[in-house]
């Protein structure tokens, strides 16, 4: 059985944020984007568990902040 080779998680949208740390288009580190070339498949599958890590806390606060059905008041 032959493996698919892991796809690059950039999306050209190449724009570092300082306060984060990563990417805001792929959400990878410098580091990340540095080493991929040279990462094997398990090295590149486990950057990619660490991406959806990384969305997940990103979308979670936003989650959080904003009121459930039942939280909204009555109009």
């Amino acid at each position: 059985m032959t493996r698919e080779p892991v796809p690059s998680p950039c999306i050209s949208v190449c724009r570092m944020n300082d306060a984060l740390g990563f990417c805001e288009g792929c959400l990878r580190t410098l580091d990340e984007i540095a080493a991929w070339s040279v990462l094997d498949d398990d090295g590149k599958r486990a950057v990619w568990i660490r991406l959806g890590e990384r969305r997940a806390a990103l979308v979670a606060p936003s989650r959080q902040a904003s009121p459930s059905p039942s939280q909204e008041s009555p109009r």
